[in-house]
């Protein structure tokens, strides 16, 4: 019997495993707190754990997180489910096993001496921990799931890495704290991982990310906002020893379910409503590299618009920083502009936009960026004083500009311009009616399809009538408004501010249409070169007038039974012009008349290729009023949109003389003479000029009509009276822009002739 005992013991001493030695020692030194803890940890370990770590280890680990639990006033209030699930594991992820709580228990319990909470102690260990042992963020390290020594080693981790760090050094003084993470931010950025601590509740830090007004703070806050608790991709999860059927995502091992885990998603993600409202935002993420391919650098950043003051400020991160710990500008959906980035005194920029909604992200490259010019930073300090401190020649508009600079000088101004005329015409625009010394223009308008992302087209269609009491010119007003309907477009209707014969071609009218123009460019939404001019009857006649004497305003017009009266149609050498009127409309002799000026269009196309575009139609069997037939005009003029820049100009003055036409300008000293004729071209480097050109004459012009950056020859007559490079100004363009509110006829050079 003695000899069975024996053998019976020798043989349960043989089956003994690390694991049950290690329960067993548990008992022995902690008693039965002991054995539960040892066995909760074995009952949920990993797999390989059970076949590699030593009964040693797991006693040492957990003698120490018994210890700290007795040492530290935190400590011992940790309810008992809370100590053995999250202080008690030696580990946090599926990272190499190692006894990291002696050395790090050392390290922690000089930084948290002065600490009378488990938050304090926390923010204590993320403060100075990782300066004492000098490892931060680095994507240079080995791998993400580095265990301390690991790291320590390489003095690199990513957010993985330094969480493993702050968990473990939580663990080691008593604090439950545990690894949190997405596999995928809801924006497709990427992933990332940081810490819970917990202290009567549970709370969150990113690791080496101290903030000092405390925890539950970050800058994923806002990403993790919009996790999704039932799509686990976008899910935020939390570590656990305990296994309850889910398990940790490791982005590392797509695979494995060696990680146990709880889904935390509710305790970060926002309301759907919450979500939807970000959702109609943007917030445009930022870094900033040294080179390709380098390092991320600090600079301070602003966005600007196109004029005016910032509208966004903020840092760029580098170092230790997150890589997806960005710098954020939030903006509006649709915004765009410029990205101004100062490094050590030196400003560069970007443009950018339009954004769309959501988080976009921009990583711009330093060695890349262009330098902010000294002629634009002066030119916005211009536009950023007072108007009443803006002056015409100031020192700021006097810069030599590239055509970099100009284009940029143009977009900067025009912003300018519109928002001053906004503001100064607003309320004649929604009055809809412009006065201009003993004159009143009132109009009404319709609109018509979506507006383009380009703008909306303008359509200002004249009435018939005139010579005849106010209420028939106003039925006619009325009959007007309703009478055309353009795809797309705002149809505007104005009304003669006379009842006289020649209601729409009195010298009033010009500057009337131009500010009408400029206030629908202004509040209205409209492009300079989708503007189009169309007149019946009476309406007719002053489109025959108005249409070569402002045709550098129009896209195309259209005369629909008018009477030229002594127009000449020379000046629409640029202006796609539509002429139509009724077979049977034989007052005025306009059906013989118009048939006649069809023919001098069809000669004057024939002898200028490119030149003269036109319609015509005479509609047999009808009279003055065409039942609509004319309408054929509407679709026929949207296929055009201005030339601002033509390379060949007839400009012949009316009766109702101008100073401006296309690139060609008279200067306010030299009298201005009817009918003079004067044809200008540009050929290469070359312009020619002929005709009754008056003296002083000058020659607006801009890159989009030739190079301004190579020498140019003018030649008069026969004469050369110039060769050289224009020099490009802003105060050109303003000047330009304070005429008319124009952005694509804005010139940014200018020769004066002899």
């Amino acid at each position: 019997m003695r000899c069975l005992l024996l053998l019976l013991g020798v043989v349960l001493s043989a089956a003994a495993t690390p694991l049950d030695d290690f329960i067993a020692g548990a008992r022995s030194k902690h008693g039965e707190a002991g054995e539960t803890a040892a066995r909760f940890l074995v009952d949920h370990m990993p797999a390989k754990d059970r076949e590699s770590l030593t009964s040693e280890f797991l006693l040492q680990n957990l003698d120490l997180a018994f210890r700290a639990r007795a040492e530290f006033p935190w400590a011992a209030s940790v309810p008992i489910d809370l100590f053995h699930n999250d202080v008690l594991p030696y580990a946090v992820f599926d990272e190499t096993r190692e006894p990291w709580r002696a050395e790090l228990l050392e390290k922690a319990r000089t930084l948290v001496k002065d600490a009378k909470t488990a938050t304090e102690a926390a923010q204590a260990l993320n403060r100075d921990l990782f300066k004492l042992i000098n490892v931060h963020y680095n994507t240079g390290r080995k791998r993400p799931n580095q265990s301390p020594s690991e790291s320590i080693a390489i003095q690199k981790a990513t957010c993985t890495g330094l969480t493993i760090i702050l968990v473990d050094a939580c663990r080691a003084i008593g604090i439950p704290a545990r690894g949190v993470g997405t596999p995928m931010w809801t924006n497709e950025r990427g992933n990332h991982t940081w810490a819970e601590i917990w202290d009567g509740d549970w709370h969150f830090t990113g690791a080496d990310e101290y903030d000092p007004q405390g925890l539950n703070r970050g800058w994923f806050v806002g990403d993790a906002a919009k996790a999704k608790a039932d799509v686990p991709r976008y899910s935020i999860f939390a570590t656990s020893w305990k296994r309850d059927g889910v398990s940790f995502p490791l982005v590392w091992a797509r695979h494995s379910t060696e990680v146990a885990a709880v889904n935390v998603t509710s305790r970060y993600a926002k309301p759907e409503t919450a979500a939807a409202e970000d959702s109609e935002r943007s917030s445009l993420g930022l870094r900033l590299y040294d080179r390709p391919g380098g390092q991320r650098i600090v600079a301070h950043v602003c966005a600007l618009p196109p004029t005016g003051t910032p509208m966004a400020e903020a840092v760029t991160k580098a170092g230790t920083a997150d890589l997806n710990d960005l710098a954020r500008l939030d903006l509006k959906p649709g915004t765009e502009g410029t990205l101004r980035f100062t490094v050590d005194g030196e400003t560069r920029e970007l443009p950018f936009g339009p954004l769309a909604k959501g988080e976009p992200t921009l990583n711009a490259v330093w060695s890349e960026l262009k330098p902010v010019s000294a002629a634009l930073a002066a030119l916005e300090s211009w536009i950023a004083r007072p108007a009443s401190e803006q002056e015409n020649d100031a020192p700021a508009l006097q810069h030599a500009l590239t055509r970099d600079e100009a284009d940029r000088a143009r977009d900067l101004l025009l912003k300018h311009r519109l928002l001053r005329l906004a503001t100064e015409r607003r309320e004649e625009f929604q009055a809809k009616s412009i006065n201009l010394g003993n004159h009143t223009l009132r109009w009404m308008d319709r609109s018509f399809g979506d507006a383009p992302s380009d703008g909306r087209s303008l359509w200002i269609s004249m009435h018939g009538g005139g010579n005849a009491p106010t209420a028939v010119n106003d039925r006619q007003w009325t009959n007007q408004a309703r009478l055309y309907e353009p795809t797309e477009g705002i149809y505007v209707a104005p009304r003669a501010p006379t009842d006289t014969w020649n209601l729409w071609h009195e010298a009033h009218i010009d500057p009337m249409f131009q500010r009408l123009i400029d206030d629908y460019v202004a509040l209205g939404g409209v492009h300079p070169d989708k503007v189009y001019l169309m007149g019946y009857s009476a309406g007719g006649d002053g489109v025959w007038q108005l249409a070569p004497r402002m045709a550098d305003r129009f896209a195309a017009a259209a005369m629909m039974a008018g009477h030229p009266n002594e127009a000449s149609v020379l000046g629409l050498r640029n202006l796609p012009f539509a002429a139509f009127v009724g077979g049977n409309d034989a007052a005025y002799q306009r059906n013989k008349i118009v048939a006649d000026r069809a023919t001098e269009l069809d000669r004057l196309a024939q002898e200028d290729p490119g030149g003269y575009i036109h319609l015509s139609k005479v509609y047999q069997g009808v009279g003055h009023w065409m039942n609509k037939l004319d309408a054929e005009a509407v679709p026929w003029m949207s296929t055009f949109r201005r030339q601002p820049w033509p390379k060949k100009v007839v400009w012949v003055q009316d009766d109702v003389v101008h100073r401006r036409f296309y690139w060609l300008q008279i200067p306010t000293e030299t009298p201005l003479i009817e009918r003079a004729k004067i044809i200008a071209s540009v050929e290469g480097a070359l312009i020619t000029i002929s005709g009754d050109v008056p003296p002083g004459l000058q020659l607006r012009l801009s890159d989009a009509l030739l190079d301004l950056d190579q020498s140019i020859t003018v030649r008069v007559n026969g004469r050369e009276v110039f060769s050289g490079k224009p020099v490009r100004q802003a105060a050109i363009l303003w000047e330009s822009l304070e005429e008319r509110a124009d952005g694509s006829a804005a010139a940014t050079a200018r020769i004066r002739l002899p």
